[in-house]
Formats: structure tokens, C-alpha cells, sequence
């Protein structure tokens, strides 16, 4: 595998997000790839931790209690949000005022709403169905385990890369790079020395618990 990477260079980006969409879909409307938050292809199809406030069957269905339009799959919406880990590191968020307060307001961004479908597979999977029941200006709090975010940390996506291919194809790699594959796999530097490159394939989240405060700003 190793011998048959051609590696591009590129500055490893912020925690993101991208990060809230699948690993393969490259939106970055948001800092999750984007959160986009993006999900891993990998990601298995989970139930998210977080239970949704209501559930509808149809497009257009209603709360009974509120009579209140509420998010079903295949619905298209639109949602501010602020990611955290559990120890309260803010990763990733759609809020320009919650991105200069945690110190990650990333000029030239654009800070608004995301949108996606519903069930798509266009979110990692816990944010996906999270969203699941929310009504207009509703805002939720979930938590989503990582198996319903970027997945378990795997050791086996840790590759050790001689320093001399990556040097012959005209790279320098260094620590807190990122490298990106020719099939456009990427891989943080976490270590070098004087003949070999350490590459991880994990996703910079991968085995992190994910909170998301949640806002719905469009349903339709």
C-alpha cells in the first residue's frame, strides 16, 4: 500500500467538521468538512445517542402536541450549530460570534446556516438523525458517540512511509501536514525521522464523543 502512494502536499486545515459530512463528499461549507460535518464512509449507520424531541412520517407532518411542523428524513433544512468535545473545546462552528470567542474564526469563511438533507448521508450519522423531530428555532443539545461520528480510532491506519519517496516526488513533509493521496485519501504527519514518515489515516476526530448545540433555521 505504502509503495503505492504518490503523495501531494497540503497545510493540515482545522478541525473540521468538515468538521458534521461522509469522508468521500468533499462539501466544506463548514470547518467539519464542514461540518459538513461531514461523515466517514466507514461511519457505520448508527442511532444517535441524542433521542429526537418528535418524529413524523410524511412531509409537511405536524407535531400533534405543538401542531408545529417538525423535521422528518428527505426533508431539506438548514442548521446553526456549535461543536464541542466532551472536554469543552469548541471544533467546529456555523456561529462567526461563537468562532472569534473560541479563538477559531477562520477569515474568508463564510459563517451561515448549513443545509443538507435529511437522511441523505450528507452528516455523520448521530448529527443526521439528531436533527430528526426539531421544529423551526428549535435549539437541542446531543451527544454522539464515535461510532456515530468519525468512528473508533484504528491503529491499523497508522502507515509508516519511507522518507525517500515522499523526498524523490519533491515533498518535505513535516509534522502537522497533511498528506493527500493520489485517490484523494489524507493523512496527518504525526512523525518523522531520518528514513521514514509516519502517516495517519484516521480521521482527525476519529474516537472523539461529539456535542452539538443545534439550532433549526429552515425546513422544507
Amino acid at each position: 500500500m505504502k509503495s503505492a502512494f504518490v503523495f501531494s502536499l497540503t497545510l493540515l486545515s482545522a478541525l473540521v467538521l468538515f468538521g458534521c459530512v461522509a469522508s468521500t463528499n468533499t462539501n466544506t461549507t463548514a470547518g467539519l468538512n464542514p461540518v459538513g460535518l461531514p461523515t466517514a464512509s466507514t461511519t457505520p449507520q448508527p442511532s444517535a445517542t441524542a433521542t429526537p424531541a418528535a418524529s413524523a412520517s410524511a412531509s409537511g407532518a405536524v407535531s400533534a402536541a405543538s401542531g408545529a411542523r417538525v423535521v422528518k428524513v428527505g426533508d431539506s433544512v438548514a442548521v446553526d450549530y456549535v461543536g464541542t468535545l466532551d472536554n469543552g473545546t469548541v471544533f467546529d462552528t456555523s456561529i462567526e460570534a461563537k468562532a472569534k470567542a473560541a479563538g477559531m474564526f477562520t477569515p474568508g469563511r463564510s459563517y451561515e446556516p448549513l443545509p443538507f438533507t435529511v437522511g441523505a448521508g450528507q452528516m455523520i450519522a448521530g448529527f443526521d438523525k439528531g436533527v430528526v423531530g426539531m421544529k423551526l428555532n428549535e435549539t437541542k443539545t446531543i451527544h454522539i458517540a464515535p461510532a456515530d461520528a468519525y468512528g473508533e480510532y484504528d491503529a491499523k491506519l497508522v502507515q509508516l512511509v519511507p522518507l525517500k519517496q515522499l523526498q524523490d516526488a519533491g515533498l518535505d513533509p513535516q509534522v502537522g501536514m497533511t498528506l493527500t493521496t493520489t485517490d484523494g485519501q489524507r493523512a496527518r504527519v504525526t512523525a518523522r525521522n531520518s528514513t521514514t514518515v509516519t502517516a495517519d489515516f484516521n480521521h482527525p476526530l476519529a474516537g472523539q464523543a461529539l456535542n452539538f448545540e443545534i439550532t433549526l433555521r429552515e425546513i422544507k
